[in-house]
């Protein structure tokens, strides 16, 4: 009898442990789902993805309040029952059939993806320079949800879309009656990444969302490849040639700070940059006499414009006389976007590899690439 209690006692603990193993499979929980799969991010910093047995959780980190999150998402197959026990978050049924997306760099992004389909509704239709999209809304197969900043969401309702993708912006106040519409909203922060590649490593998220993780995995690594090629390119320059960005907004010139995603294409780009020692990765309030002082004598001046009508010098001038003090538009140097024109805000955001190009073109000319792809010169007539 003095055995019993040695004998009996294994026999419970391990009745305990085969109990508690049933009940984990019961509800959908285990110990590789307590500790998933976390996907690695080569670049991408405010965004984590877990993977685990029947479910994806996407934590995404508030750019503006640092350790806090920003929106927390448990993606969820919609061919398989939902789990019985879930993590906290906005649960999203994938892949998404329908969605309604307010920016044109994710609508540009879906039809690389092959999922021109899954676009049910767009907004801010009028800054949107893709064909495909322009031509969906005429033809009736994509919805004009209006205004971004406050589009029509009786429409947008009456789609019922599987998801709602937008940008979120600091102290925005929420987004007022699509939050009551109990559509999922997709938080796209990728723009708050202060790289060029963390940026465009968020489509490995999107092509989730869309059933195109192995398109958007693929998409990814050959721009990946192409970006690492172009930057051993530009390491054999010669010449280290210097260069401005942006021009005055008002009274205010936005200068890339040096840890911008801007300032690091400029390095990566063997370009010589004033604010490149900067360790900002916003932008920098500055005056026209500041730049001048700093930047004046950059070799290249390049900007984006939004305006009808080819840019000349004179022109360029008669916006602000001071620009004539520039040695690079004394020197007939200046470089800029059409963006009515040309898809540069939406194309760039997930191909800076094509942006990279086009700053080596302009810096290294004698590495024969041969001419830029979104910026033309301004003209001298």
């Amino acid at each position: 009898m003095r055995y019993t209690k040695t004998i009996l006692f294994p026999l419970v603990m391990a009745c305990g442990v085969l109990l508690m193993l049933a009940q984990c499979r019961k509800s959908g929980t285990s110990v590789h789902n307590e500790q998933g799969d976390t996907l690695a991010m080569r670049y991408a910093t405010l965004l984590q993805i877990v993977k685990y047995d029947g479910y994806t959780t996407v934590s995404i980190a508030n750019p503006w309040k640092e350790g806090i999150p920003l929106h927390r998402y448990v993606l969820v197959d919609k061919h398989r029952p939902l789990p019985d026990h879930l993590p906290e978050g906005t649960v999203i049924r994938t892949p998404i059939e329908r969605a309604v997306i307010f920016t044109a760099s994710h609508c540009q992004l879906l039809g690389w993806l092959h999922g021109e389909r899954q676009l049910a509704g767009v907004a801010d239709l009028k800054y949107m320079s893709i064909p495909w999209v322009q031509q969906g809304v005429r033809e009736g197969t994509i919805t004009d949800c209006g205004d971004g900043m406050n589009p029509v969401v009786e429409k947008i309702i009456d789609m019922a879309p599987d998801l709602l993708m937008l940008s979120p912006f600091e102290n925005s106040g929420g987004y007022g009656q699509l939050e009551d519409i109990h559509i999922p909203l997709m938080e796209c922060a990728d723009y708050m990444e202060t790289s060029a590649l963390g940026r465009a490593e968020w489509m490995r998220l999107y092509g989730m969302l869309f059933g195109k993780e192995e398109v958007a995995d693929s998409l990814f690594n050959v721009m990946h490849q192409s970006y690492m090629a172009l930057k051993d390119s530009a390491r054999k320059a010669t010449v280290q040639r210097s260069i401005i960005t942006e021009k005055l907004t008002g009274s205010t010139w936005y200068v890339a700070g040096g840890e911008s995603s801007v300032g690091r294409l400029i390095a990566d780009a063997n370009g010589r940059y004033a604010w490149a020692d900067d360790k900002h990765s916003g932008s920098l309030s500055m005056t026209f006499e500041t730049v001048l002082d700093k930047a004046g004598q950059s070799d290249v001046w390049i900007f984006n414009h939004f305006g009808s009508g080819r840019l000349t010098y004179s022109r360029l001038a008669s916006e602000y006389p001071g620009y004539k003090e520039m040695k690079a538009f004394k020197e007939h140097n200046t470089w800029y976007v059409d963006t009515q024109q040309v898809t540069y805000f939406e194309e760039v955001p997930f191909r800076p590899d094509f942006l990279l190009r086009d700053y080596i073109c302009l810096l290294h000319p004698e590495l024969g690439l041969g001419q830029p792809k979104y910026y033309t010169p301004v003209a001298t007539e």
